[in-house]
């Protein structure tokens, strides 16, 4: 919205899949939110995009143009099919192949922010071997995103352990000492991990271990062992004390991660999310 002090995206997968490009994009703008973040999941229809001819990237730049509504960010979770620890030459081929073409995307259509998929490998067993070719393919893959000038954000999951804190993120951050490598944390994972694999640190004080290199945030509500679909407000995350730490962080981007999951009544779960969030949001920043 014009003249706030953030800006507040929305995940792609909010509005029915079946909509084109400027639906969706309309829908999001309509539902309140500032951007859109687009979804390259590990589904083959998803990943086909990052093959698209210049002539389809520059149709979804016009589109964005028409509807005044742009993409800022990109979920990666196609990392967890294709990801960058992965050890059969066929699939860490293929991993590096799909990370560069999501930077090229991004660089095309204007994306700032890539978020990283918090995974060594996933349908594998993760070990110190996966654990140190993810560490050397980040490196690779940094300094791709610093050729076109996109930065990667990890997300912090809460399904596996390797990385679901920012502290943890920050490992890799400062393994690879670039400035187009930073931390895009999911609030409601950082809850959710903490709930099931009983850290001590509280979320704010996770938040803190990545002062100066959090480059936007995820608002997501989440239960124990539940990392979606949960009811805004009925779960672990504390949005008020959270966004407070974010913002003096510097943080500025804020994305709304939830899912269609009232197909009846899509559009009004847009603005009823978008209300959520934006209600906790001005408490923080109007302070």
């Amino acid at each position: 919205m014009a003249n706030k002090p953030y800006l507040l995206g929305m995940y792609e997968k909010a509005v029915p899949a079946d909509l084109t490009f400027e639906e969706k994009l309309l829908a999001c703008k309509e539902g309140g939110f500032d951007w859109m973040e687009i979804s390259i999941d590990e589904t083959d229809e998803k990943i086909a995009r990052l093959y698209w001819s210049d002539n389809e990237k520059n149709a979804l730049v016009e589109t964005m143009k028409k509807v005044n509504q742009p993409i800022y960010t990109m979920c990666f979770s196609a990392q967890r099919k294709y990801s960058l620890g992965s050890l059969p030459k066929e699939k860490h081929d293929k991993a590096m192949e799909i990370m560069e073409l999501a930077i090229d995307f991004a660089s095309d259509i204007g994306i700032r922010i890539i978020q990283l998929a918090g995974y060594d490998c996933y349908y594998e067993e993760a070990n110190d071997e996966t654990k140190e070719e993810f560490k050397k393919n980040l490196k690779i893959a940094t300094r791709m995103a610093a050729r076109k000038g996109v930065l990667l954000g990890f997300e912090t999951m809460m399904d596996r352990d390797f990385i679901d804190t920012v502290e943890k993120a920050m490992e890799y951050v400062n393994y690879c000492e670039s400035p187009y490598l930073g931390v895009y944390p999911d609030i409601g994972n950082l809850a959710g991990a903490r709930n099931d694999f009983g850290y001590t640190k509280t979320v704010n004080e996770d938040l803190m271990t990545g002062k100066g290199h959090i480059l936007a945030c995820h608002l997501k509500e989440t239960k124990p062992k539940t990392d979606r679909s949960v009811v805004w407000g009925t779960g672990l995350t504390d949005y008020e004390s959270n966004l407070k730490v974010l913002k003096d962080l510097g943080v500025r981007m804020f994305n709304g991660e939830f899912w269609c999951d009232y197909p009846d009544r899509w559009q009004e779960n847009l603005k009823d999310s978008s209300t959520f969030l934006r209600e906790r949001l001005d408490k923080v920043f109007n302070d």
